[in-house]
């Protein structure tokens, strides 16, 4: 049910909204107690059934990452490190605290691929807009660097691809994870071709994200942090994306969106003391989806990224995809 293949696809073009995924990204298994697990997909996936969203999204078909798409944000040295502690069954990545197992590159590459073939679904005017269900995440991954249980960074390959294959000058990438997004916002921070906002929890991990971190050289303005303390939750991240990002946007005028969507910033994730509820990831979801439809013709790629509830991340996933579809939150 959740492969389909090109000529199906075409045939599903009526729906808006697209789901990618691939079942290769269930392959990375971490040790058994780690949160970031494969029962995360497994979990979102009966959500999606249960609500009855499934079969109302067009399917996209999944594609693997190759090294020159890993190589739009990673170096090469860093692709070889990955391949040289999975070859020695490294327990973990050399370069930071990210779980490996033999499967943790095809997963992540998987991922990668995932994130790429949502961008091309939308660009190329299939649907107007998507959401890759991937694993492992990928925003804390820098160029020379995976870290925070990430290996490559999804959502930057995703608008490297963007930009190579099909030419966008500008991409807005907002971040609503827990975590601040250190990896997207190093591989773009002198790049001012993409503007990247976050709100997160701080101080948390990785350290980063702070209101003076802006961009350097001509990407100076194209970085845009806000940090807030453990326990904040709608009234003031609903809040930074109404009175920071929505103006900035007038500036920018971004021609894709995408998201990282993380949902361990909602309330009882393990990994964060964020308080948003699913309604408040429904209406987050509107505001950016505005900005896509004023500047972006409505187009969106939203990625997943954290979220470590059996029960919290599909909840708040799905009322995600609910605002996507245009569907209203129950």
């Amino acid at each position: 049910m959740w492969g389909m293949a090109p000529a199906e696809f075409a045939q599903a073009q009526t729906s808006r909204t697209g789901l990618v995924f691939s079942p290769a990204c269930l392959l990375h298994a971490p040790p058994p107690d780690h949160p970031e697990s494969p029962e995360r997909l497994r979990a979102l996936l009966r959500r999606l059934e249960e609500d009855g969203l499934s079969g109302r999204l067009a399917q996209i078909p999944p594609r693997e990452a190759t090294d020159d798409d890993l190589h739009l944000c990673h170096t090469r040295a860093y692709l070889a490190a990955v391949q040289k502690d999975i070859a020695r069954r490294a327990p973990m990545l050399s370069t930071g605290d990210t779980h490996l197992s033999p499967h943790a590159d095809a997963s992540a590459r998987a991922a990668a691929g995932a994130a790429m073939a949502a961008a091309d679904a939308v660009l190329s005017g299939s649907v107007r807009n998507a959401f890759a269900a991937v694993r492992p995440p990928g925003h804390h991954a820098t160029l020379s660097r995976g870290m925070g249980f990430c290996l490559y960074n999804n959502v930057a390959i995703a608008a490297r691809h963007a930009r190579r294959a099909w030419g966008v000058d500008r991409i807005l990438i907002a971040d609503w994870d827990v975590h601040h997004g250190n990896g997207t916002q190093d591989i773009f921070y002198d790049d001012p071709s993409v503007f990247f906002f976050s709100t997160h929890q701080a101080p948390w991990y990785p350290g980063t994200g702070w209101p003076d971190e802006t961009g350097e050289g001509p990407a100076r303005g194209t970085t845009l942090n806000c940090p807030f303390p453990a326990g904040a939750g709608r009234r003031e991240i609903l809040g930074a994306f109404r009175r920071r990002l929505a103006p900035a946007m007038e500036r920018f005028r971004p021609e894709l969106v995408l998201i990282s969507a993380g949902f361990d910033s909602r309330r009882g994730d393990p990994l964060g003391l964020l308080r948003l509820c699913d309604e408040d990831f429904h209406i987050l979801t509107e505001i950016v989806m505005e900005i896509a439809d004023q500047w972006a013709h409505g187009r969106l790629v939203s990625v997943l990224e954290g979220g470590y509830s059996l029960e919290g991340m599909p909840a708040a996933a799905a009322a995600h995809l609910r605002a996507l579809m245009g569907l209203r939150q129950p």
